[in-house]
């Protein structure tokens, strides 16, 4: 593979447009790259999970994996009518996040967003991820979207919590509890 990018600005943006991957110019605001951009962000901020020293390797394999996948999905995004995200994708999250699932004890409570900086940051994921499914729905209502994108995203940010719950466990014993006052 040649050099991807070997000017990083083109000055083709300043006009408040951007190029699809088919080429075709849309506004920034764009539904579909909203729905693609915020895709970007929940794939940095798994990044920063990762960037969390001492992870247990299970759940360092399974969110890198994931990556390669959101990278993918926001290439589906991108290029419109290209499929890249399948089933079988979908599939693998729901065996994972099953995987995960097993060793946790059933919850009773409502856990809060924290439980140590691996554990937050999956949260902060997670969240990411919610509003990128969102995304995805709010563009899927005036363009063709395949249906295994937010589907992948709904199974995502569900991995996402349990990933959490395992990583507050791993980091501080438990989870933070909610408290009603």
């Amino acid at each position: 593979m040649g050099h991807r990018l070997s000017k990083i600005y083109t000055r083709t943006g300043d006009d408040g447009s951007t190029g699809l991957g088919d080429g075709t110019r849309v506004p920034k605001e764009h539904l579909r790259v909203e729905a693609y951009g915020t895709v970007d962000e929940a794939n940095s901020a798994l990044g920063m999970v990762l960037a969390v020293s001492g992870l247990p390797a299970p759940v360092v394999d399974a969110l890198t994996g994931i990556q390669h996948d959101l990278f993918d999905l926001g290439g589906e995004l991108c290029i419109p009518g290209h499929r890249a995200i399948t089933a079988e994708a979908v599939s693998r999250l729901e065996q994972t996040l099953d995987r995960f699932n097993d060793g946790l004890p059933p919850l009773k409570e409502f856990i809060l967003p924290g439980g140590g900086p691996a554990a937050a940051a999956c949260h902060l994921a997670r969240t990411v991820t919610r509003r990128a499914e969102r995304r995805v729905w709010a563009l899927a209502r005036s363009e063709t979207v395949a249906s295994e994108v937010p589907q992948y995203l709904n199974r995502l940010s569900d991995l996402l919590f349990v990933v959490a719950r395992v990583l507050a466990r791993h980091e501080h014993g438990s989870e933070v509890l909610w408290r009603r006052r």
